[in-house]
């Protein structure tokens, strides 16, 4: 008879390939770095072959392991679907989410049908703005919850996940010495807008502003057709567009936090299961993170 794989184990096993790493995921998830080695080890017995393999300083999947991370990926979600859909047994009411832009059109969409197929009775309105935006809706009580990076200095900010800074831009596209950087920005102020000019800046790499746009999706769509490159926190991204090299000069930016918060505000209901949905929720990551 089969042996059924360790659900938690798992779970620490995609959580690694979503984040970028066994320590990262050790991070969201609460536990020591050796728990989700441990449990990676437990996977690989009852896999019965090697999962991972060191390439040079980084540790990459062996195809078994592409192959158990789509399938792990299904299996999480629909463990996740249950347990939600039961938790949310005539569970009704309202729930007010705003997200940044950078989150809206790859994880959101998934992440929005699941809480609805396990809560059919509750009304869901989400909005999607920037983060200063959002925070000033929450204060005001327009929304119930955010999802959000530049808010760690509000108490009540939840990390979430940590993310990295990269430059993005069409698939094959490359920095070229000497000539100038054509940059796709949102209008000031934006942090990573500022942050592309302040790193050009510092390496003394010519840039110019080639497009402004007023939602991430602008951007997307501005890269998407070559029209310049873009410096943000990645996550899962659109298709045709994936993370270039560093330009020669720059060093890798610093991760990003993004965080979950709720106004300071005791949650109920289904502000509870959302949380709990966010909290569960895998990020799918492109793979060159």
């Amino acid at each position: 008879m089969p042996v059924p794989l360790d659900l938690d184990a798992l779970r620490s096993f995609v959580t690694a390939q979503d984040l970028g790493g066994f320590n990262r995921a050790a991070e969201t998830l609460h536990r020591s770095q050796s728990a989700v080695s441990q449990q990676l080890r437990k996977l690989e017995e009852q896999a019965g072959q090697s999962l991972v393999r060191r390439d040079g300083r980084q540790l990459v999947l062996t195809s078994a392991g592409e192959t158990l991370l789509a399938y792990g990926r299904r299996l999480l979600s629909l463990n996740d679907e249950a347990l939600a859909a039961l938790r949310g047994h005539a569970l009704a009411g309202q729930v007010r989410f705003g997200v940044v832009g950078d989150l809206a059109d790859t994880w959101l969409p998934q992440t929005l049908a699941l809480f609805a197929r396990a809560h059919p009775q509750v009304q869901l309105e989400a909005s999607v703005d920037r983060a200063s935006t959002l925070f000033e809706a929450l204060d005001r009580g327009a929304l119930d919850l955010v999802l959000a990076f530049g808010g760690d200095g509000r108490a009540d900010a939840t990390p979430w996940r940590t993310l990295p800074q990269r430059w993005i831009g069409p698939i094959g596209a490359r920095f070229v010495l000497g000539e100038p950087v054509d940059l796709v920005v949102l209008p000031a102020p934006c942090r990573f807008r500022q942050g592309a000019i302040d790193r050009l800046e510092a390496a003394g790499i010519p840039w110019r502003i080639a497009f402004t746009g007023r939602s991430v999706a602008t951007l997307w769509a501005a890269v998407r057709a070559g029209l310049g490159v873009t410096f943000r926190m990645t996550g899962e991204l659109p298709d045709e567009i994936d993370i270039l090299d560093e330009p020669v000069g720059l060093a890798r930016a610093s991760d990003i936090r993004v965080s979950v918060h709720d106004g300071g505000r005791a949650a109920e209901g289904p502000v509870t299961q959302l949380k709990q949905l966010l909290d569960d929720a895998p990020l799918a990551a492109s793979p060159n993170i």
